[in-house]
């Protein structure tokens, strides 16, 4: 017995000397290393983001990042040329269509309604039997017309007159607005030169249904052109005769002064006779 106990008891000592110290010494190395190389991480890892968070890498960064990501003029630019892509147009196409106005959907159908309007009631005057009145188109314009008036009351002495002259006729013009019917037609005579009979200079004619506020779309040209032989006669009108006078002919421009200022007149003091003082 004892001598088996000194038998393990030489064992661990001979495995206590015989075990090598440099294997210590290493892995102590070893646990310095990883401990070392773990600490030189954690520095590398600290000094990349020291370096990092400086000014100089940040602004790098940015501009790094605005290269990548287009601004916002360059998108907005992007986006109007994108815009006149899908217009189908360029700036000066655009401008070219939109400097012509187109007509306005109003005005082309008062332009209609005129031109049935007239077409219609030029076929019921050449389809008249008693040659009470005839229409000549000036220069083939629907809208201006000559207008000859052959007959008046043959018992007035305007009849009478024509006899005397040789006068077949009593010539007027007739224009149109853009209106009519809405507006009522200017109205004015051409010859022979004509004294009263509501008949003024410039040849103008003075009748409340050829103002505004007398006029009535249902009024046609043939009824106007009775209403006015009927006021010839009721104003005792007559053929002008005197010498230098009778020759001298009606304008536009006069008729169309003195119009408006007898339009005038009559909207201040009514379809009634007016003072002497305002003519």
């Amino acid at each position: 017995m004892a001598t088996l106990l000194r038998k393990i008891g030489l064992i661990r000592l001979h495995d206590r000397d015989t075990e090598d110290p440099k294997h210590h010494q290493g892995s102590l190395k070893g646990t310095k290393g990883i401990q070392k190389n773990n600490a030189n991480k954690h520095c590398q890892t600290a000094n990349e983001t020291n370096i990092l968070s400086t000014p100089e890498i940040k602004a790098r960064k940015l501009d790094q990042l605005g290269k990548d990501k287009p601004s916002g003029k360059d998108k907005q630019g992007k986006d109007v040329a994108k815009e006149k892509q899908q217009t189908g147009g360029g700036g000066s196409k655009a401008t070219s269509a939109s400097s012509i106005p187109p007509l306005a959907p109003h005005r082309q159908h008062c332009t209609q309604v005129r031109t049935r309007r007239l077409m219609k009631e030029l076929q019921e005057i050449r389809r008249l039997g008693d040659n009470f009145i005839t229409v000549e188109l000036v220069e083939d314009n629907l809208y201006d017309w000559n207008v000859k008036l052959h007959q008046v009351d043959k018992d007035s002495a305007l009849w009478q007159d024509m006899k005397e002259t040789s006068t077949e006729f009593i010539l007027l013009n007739v224009t149109f607005p853009d209106n009519f019917p809405f507006s009522p037609p200017f109205m004015r005579v051409l010859t022979p030169r004509l004294e009263n009979g509501y008949v003024l200079d410039g040849g103008a004619i003075c009748m409340e249904l050829l103002t505004p506020r007398g006029w009535s779309s249902a009024y046609t040209v043939e009824a106007v052109m009775r209403q006015f032989a009927a006021s010839l006669v009721k104003g005792q009108g007559r053929i002008c005769r005197k010498a230098g006078k009778s020759k001298k002919a009606f304008s536009r421009k006069e008729a169309e002064a003195t119009f408006k200022s007898l339009v005038k007149t009559h909207e201040k003091y009514g379809w009634v006779s007016p003072p002497v003082s305002d003519g």
